[in-house]
């Protein structure tokens, strides 16, 4: 039987050479800054099966095509849209803006290489706070997305704009498998930035793979969507630190202790998230961990309450003593659901990742930091976790490890 490490041997020239082609297709179709010859070259040196390979080339030609610019398309008769690619609307100095998306308080516009956030609903949106939202962008650093600059467009509207961003963590899901080089690319950038803003006190509240944004394919990956974002002294009049708003997060990311009440929750929640969401990256296909129906559907979450409980095993006093002092304690109110192992949970999910989501995806007190996890992330999982069970060993013996000479 060949070896995986055997994989490039047998992969010949002439298929190497097709999917070169293929790529250079749909890389200058949607503008990318890469060559095809680059990102074939990168998925041939960084993955280690003919599987990984093949998922790299093409989940790379799939999101060139997804991430074409709109004036390149093709109409009906195979035509391109040149023609209409001045057509866009003006929002200040900016001309020919053209629809991106839309949230529950703006509209996503971009202009060249500029994407512009326009806030278009002031009424009653705590914990949406557009004001709040740069000024603390003003304090963040890289690989959190930069603010530019702000504005009151030509019906006073409040603007923030940004450097526009091609992709998303959601388009690449939407593509299929992640190659594993670029799952760690991703989430190293992405623990880097929640260091970033924990160490200031700040809790982003809505973590999920649209808020990622990526420069190209391999990166780098950026920290946005900062509209609900806690700050210790900036939302202290509105929501001072033990009465937070309970209403954060979007779908299955959301933490349980603020399901459950816990108004003085922190920086965790975001790394519950992060670890729901790198579960859902490592995953073949691409799943999420866990089911949540829209907030008018199950305007109680009681849905993604029980599936948290049904995949990983329901909350006890044991496992999470810190919820008996919760406004709506998690015990005895529910049918009880027996602990599953994560190699149960993620079967297809190699240890060392598998160890990691542990690490995040846990109710107590116990869940690891942004901090130790930028460390961890960017050396080989092989090392660092070894012999290692992150739910009983506290994380300071994994950066022990990390920085053991």
């Amino acid at each position: 039987m060949t070896e995986p490490s055997d994989w490039r041997s047998l992969l010949s020239a002439s298929e190497r050479y097709d999917n070169i082609q293929r790529l250079t297709q749909t890389a200058a179709a949607a503008g990318l800054s890469q060559t095809a010859f680059a990102i074939e070259n990168e998925a041939y040196k960084s993955a280690t099966t003919r599987e990984e390979y093949d998922d790299a080339c093409r989940l790379s030609s799939d999101v060139a095509i997804t991430s074409a610019p709109a004036s390149q398309s093709q109409g009906a008769h195979g035509s391109t849209d040149d023609e209409d690619s001045n057509n866009g609307m003006s929002i200040g100095q900016y001309q020919n803006c053209h629809y991106v998306a839309s949230g529950v308080t703006a509209e996503v516009y971009r202009s060249k290489d500029r994407a512009l956030k326009v806030i278009v609903e002031t009424r009653d949106i705590e914990p949406h706070s557009p004001a709040r939202e740069a000024k603390i962008l003003g304090l963040l650093k890289g690989p959190c997305i930069s603010l530019l600059e702000t504005f009151r467009d030509q019906e006073q509207r409040f603007v923030l704009v940004f450097p526009y961003m091609p992709l998303t963590l959601a388009n690449l899901l939407e593509q299929g498998p992640l190659p594993k080089a670029r799952i760690r690319l991703v989430f190293n950038d992405l623990f880097k930035a929640l260091h970033n803003i924990h160490s200031q006190g700040i809790i982003h509240r809505d973590i999920k793979p649209s808020a990622i944004l990526l420069a190209s394919l391999n990166g780098p990956a950026y920290l946005s969507d900062f509209g609900t974002a806690w700050h210790p002294t900036l939302s202290a009049a509105s929501e001072p630190a033990d009465a937070k708003i309970l209403d954060i997060g979007t779908g299955p990311y959301r933490a349980p202790e603020a399901l459950f009440g816990n108004k003085s929750y922190g920086p965790p929640v975001d790394m519950w998230g992060a670890g729901v969401m790198l579960a859902e990256c490592c995953s073949r296909p691409p799943k999420p961990l866990f089911e949540s129906r829209a907030v008018h559907e199950d305007g109680n979450q009681l849905g993604l309450i029980l599936s948290i409980f049904k995949t990983i095993g329901s909350p006890t006093r044991e496992t999470w003593p810190e919820a008996a002092s919760f406004k709506t304690p998690p015990f005895d109110m529910y049918r009880a659901f027996d602990h599953r192992p994560w190699d149960v949970v993620l079967p297809d999910v190699t240890p060392d990742w598998r160890e990691l989501i542990a690490a995040l995806v846990r109710y107590d007190s116990g869940r690891a930091t942004a901090e130790q996890v930028s460390y961890t992330i960017g050396s080989k999982f092989a090392d660092v976790f070894s012999n290692i069970n992150p739910l009983s060993r506290p994380w300071d013996i994994v950066l022990c490890k990390i920085h053991k000479p």
